[in-house]
Parts: C-alpha cells; sequence; structure tokens
C-alpha cells in the first residue's frame, strides 16, 4: 500500500484555497482518454466544499500526524480487545485467516477512499459532504443518518466493554446497580474530556494507544518459544459464521470516521493519506500478531475464548502481572475507543449544518476551547441510553447500519470520480475507473453477506432506525421552507 501513495499537496490547506488550486495537466494519448486520470485543465475547478458556519479560530486545537493516527487506529481498533469471539466462533484457524485476509478486502479499499476523498474535499462532515455532493441533499441525509447512527451505537458498546473487564478487578460493577452506575459515569465524564478540543483528545488518544498494546507487544515476545504451529491449525466444532463476520467486520471497519474531523486537521492533504498507511499497518499487525501468540502458545479451546480472554491468555503465558496489565489496557483502549467515535459523531453533525441538512446551531462552537458543544450533549445522550442493549445486539445493529453507508460511500467515491473529474485531489487512487469499480465491489460483496446474515430483530431496528431518518429529513426540510430554524444554504465557499 506504500508503495502506491503519491502525495503532492500544496502548503496551504485551508478549503477555499486548498480546493481551487489545480493539479497540473496529466499527459494524455489517443489511447488514454478515461476523464478520471486524464485532466486537462483550462481553468481552475470550483470548490465543491460547503462554505463552514463556524471555524476554529486559532491553530491550537488543530489535529498534526502522530494524534491522528491514534485517533483512527481508536476509530477502528484500539488494540486487539474484542476480537476473542473469532476464536470462539471458529477456531484459531479460521480467525488467524480472517484477520490476515480481512485487511487486504476490506480495510484497504476503506482506507484508499477515505485518503482520495479526504484530501479533495478537506471538511468537516466526511462521508456526508461526499455523498452529498455526489448524489444531492436526499442521500446525504441518508449517509448522515446511517453512519451517525452506527458510530452512537458503537461507542454504545465501550461503556458495556469498560465495566466487562473493570468486574475482572472490582466485581461488584459487573452486574446490578454497580453496571448502571459505572456505565453512565463513564458517559459523562469521557464526555467532559472531549469539550476540551480534539487536539487534546488525540494526544490523550496517543497515551492510551501506547499503554494499551504494550503488555500485547511483551505477551507476544514472551510467547515466541512457547508457541506450537499445530495448535493454529484448530477449528470450532460448532462454527457460528454470523458470530465470526460480525466480529470481524467490528473489529475492522469505521476507517472513514475520522474523516468527519477533516477539518480540524492540519494540512490534510499530506497528513490524512500518511496516517491511514500508519494506522491500517499498526492495526493489523495490532490483531494478528497477539492472536497467533495467544492460540499457538495455550492449550485453551476455542470454546474458551469468549471476550476478555486475551487477559486469562497472557496469564497462561507469562503470569498473573501480564494479566492484570492487559486488563488494565483493556479498560484504556475502551476509553480512546469512546473519545475517538464520540468526535467523529459530533463533527459529523457540525458537516451534516454546514451542508444545510442540520440546523445552525448544530456547528455552534464552545468558547475557549471551540468545540461543537450540542453534538458532543446529543451523542452523549444517545449513546447513555444505547449502553444498556445487550452486546451482541449493539455489533451486528451497528454492523448493519455501517454496511448500508459504506454501499452509498463506495457509489459515491466512483460518481465523484464521474462527476468532478477536475477536483483537485492530492492523493488520487492510482486505478482507472474500471479498476476502482473492482476494488469497490469486492468489500461490498461482504456487506451484502453481513446484512443478509442478520437477525430479523437486527433486521427490524436498522429499517426503523432508517424509516424515522428519512422522516425527520423532511421535517427539517419543512423547518427550513417555514423558517422555524436557521439553516445554512449548503453552497460552496
Amino acid at each position: 500500500m506504500t508503495k502506491e501513495i503519491q502525495l503532492g499537496s500544496p502548503p496551504d490547506q485551508s478549503p477555499s484555497r486548498y480546493a481551487s488550486k489545480s493539479p497540473k495537466p496529466m499527459a494524455s494519448t489517443s489511447d488514454d482518454t478515461d476523464p478520471t486520470l486524464s485532466l486537462p485543465l483550462t481553468k481552475p475547478p470550483k470548490s465543491i466544499l460547503p462554505t463552514p458556519i463556524a471555524v476554529s479560530h486559532t491553530g491550537t486545537n488543530k489535529l498534526t500526524l502522530v494524534p491522528l493516527i491514534f485517533l483512527i487506529f481508536f476509530e477502528v481498533a484500539g488494540g486487539p480487545y474484542g476480537a476473542e469471539p473469532a476464536v470462539s466462533a471458529a477456531g484459531p484457524l479460521y480467525a488467524l485467516i480472517g484477520f490476515l485476509v480481512f485487511p487486504f478486502i476490506w480495510s484497504i479499499p476503506e482506507s484508499l477512499v477515505t485518503a482520495e476523498l479526504s484530501s479533495a474535499l478537506p471538511g468537516n462532515g466526511g462521508f456526508v459532504v461526499w455523498a452529498d455532493r455526489a448524489f444531492g441533499p436526499f442521500f446525504g441525509w441518508l449517509m448522515g443518518t446511517w453512519k451517525y447512527l452506527s458510530g452512537v451505537i458503537n461507542c454504545a458498546a465501550f461503556p458495556a466493554l469498560f465495566a466487562d473487564y473493570l468486574s475482572r478487578v472490582y466485581s461488584p460493577v459487573g452486574s446490578g446497580s454497580g453496571y448502571y452506575i459505572t456505565v453512565t459515569v463513564m458517559n459523562i465524564v469521557l464526555s467532559i474530556l472531549n469539550f476540551t478540543g480534539l487536539s487534546i483528545v488525540g494526544w490523550f488518544a496517543v497515551v492510551l494507544g501506547v499503554l494499551s498494546l504494550s503488555p500485547f507487544v511483551l505477551m507476544t515476545g514472551i510467547a515466541i518459544p512457547k508457541i506450537k504451529p499445530s495448535r493454529w491449525l484448530t477449528k470450532a466444532e460448532n462454527t457460528d459464521w454470523r458470530l465470526f463476520f460480525n466480529t470481524l467486520f467490528w473489529n475492522l471497519n469505521f476507517w472513514d470516521s475520522a474523516s468527519t474531523m477533516a477539518g480540524e486537521v492540519d494540512k490534510p492533504g499530506k497528513t490524512f493519506p500518511r496516517a491511514l498507511v500508519v494506522a491500517v499497518i499498526m492495526t493489523s499487525l495490532g490483531y494478528i500478531l497477539p492472536l497467533m501468540a495467544g492460540t499457538g502458545a495455550t492449550n485453551a479451546s476455542p470454546d474458551a475464548w469468549g471476550n476478555g480472554f486475551f487477559a486469562d491468555a497472557a496469564g497462561m503465558i507469562a503470569g498473573k502481572w501480564l494479566k492484570y496489565w492487559i486488563e488494565v489496557g483493556a479498560v484504556l483502549s475502551s476509553v480512546g475507543l469512546y473519545e475517538a467515535q464520540l468526535s467523529s459523531s459530533a463533527f459529523q453533525l457540525v458537516g451534516m449544518a454546514d451542508l444545510g441538512l442540520l440546523p445552525k446551531f448544530f456547528a455552534h462552537r464552545a468558547p475557549f476551547f471551540e468545540t461543537p458543544w450540542v453534538g458532543i450533549l446529543l451523542s452523549t445522550l444517545i449513546t447513555m441510553g444505547l449502553s444498556f442493549l445487550s452486546f451482541e445486539t449493539i455489533v451486528a445493529s451497528a454492523n448493519f447500519l455501517y454496511s448500508l453507508g459504506m454501499i452509498l460511500e463506495f457509489g459515491s467515491f466512483i460518481w465523484l470520480r464521474v462527476k468532478h473529474p477536475d477536483l483537485f485531489r492530492p492523493y488520487r487512487v492510482p486505478l482507472r475507473l474500471p479498476g476502482l469499480v473492482i476494488m469497490c465491489l469486492v468489500p461490498s460483496a461482504f456487506l451484502i453477506l453481513v446484512m443478509a446474515i442478520a437477525t430479523w430483530k437486527v433486521f427490524v431496528i436498522s429499517v426503523g432506525f432508517t424509516v424515522a431518518g428519512i422522516a425527520v429529513y423532511f421535517i427539517m426540510r419543512l423547518c427550513k421552507a417555514k423558517g422555524c430554524l436557521k439553516f445554512s444554504t449548503g453552497d460552496s465557499s
């Protein structure tokens, strides 16, 4: 992947000037007329980014490369915590194959799409802006509905994971009133931290990432002389493919979530592609190496690999000290996951307000910290309400809604290449249109599989959310027409 990254962004990355600079015309021959690769321009292309309602007035809260890497890392994974059900569902053999192959058919294509569009349209809202500019406001709203709901549903899983791991150290928080109090307090405290700004949240994510990954580095190193490769060939007696694929998908998706904060990134044309390259490598190795160590160096049967078993495996391999460290690391990881997803969800609402899909007050910034306080507050309240659902229902519902959004996102990516071939793209996926279609079709087939194996309960929940979202869209249109609330026009800058 790194050999394909070609960077050539201008020094100034502000949305208005950034989108108006035209690329150098590329050589063209009579046999090379693909408009997505050959760009003979006679004048600079018009910006298609919406004009921001409110922007940060200082550079102190801008995201730089290292914090962005770790925010992407926590948007997606936060470490191998939560990958254990893949082993219990199908056994070490299929779990290892899954985490080896899935990044190539899913993570890399999604990252490439995100790298191109985040650098070409570096404004808040990310994928909502892409769908809106490709297919119009209704599809922008649909994208926003599916991705926002999948984001807050996904976010709701982390307080539950936090309480689950913490209960291994202090059992009263695992059930009853102790559980409800823990989940509620975590939601409130971490949302307050989110108000302090992306720069603080980003560097906090760096610290959390180092602390949560360190025990797995040690576990992998200590496990090497104890590994028996034959253990990797074990299969589960009763394979649960639904759980297996949902676990794979849940642990390796959301690569595009950080795109909603593109307007807060310093020099996004350079920073986003580089951050995605590092995050993909770090995340992939962060899953496969601990899984190889845990399954190869212990005699545990697949049935033992429930949520949190990595800590038990570490105890078998190195002793209780490492078991406790991984349990603490899991708590820290869930904090990082929550913070990253909450930031993404809040800034998505900012982008939707800039597009005129939501009222202007969603783009309002808090004094001093200049954070989107309305989006943070709303996302926290919804997340808190969903935190008490079962973990399996949370994961499956988030996957289904996210799948719908990703199919629309791949379609937006292809259509923007056709509709706006002259749009300046600091990073371009180095493929012609047929190659791009194939690149997007492969992961789209997996998305359809994830939706096909969903339970009726998940299907009903997802359809219900979609219908409700469409109803809100028309309510917002009515409010805009009647002047009940103030909206942006959504015009380009």
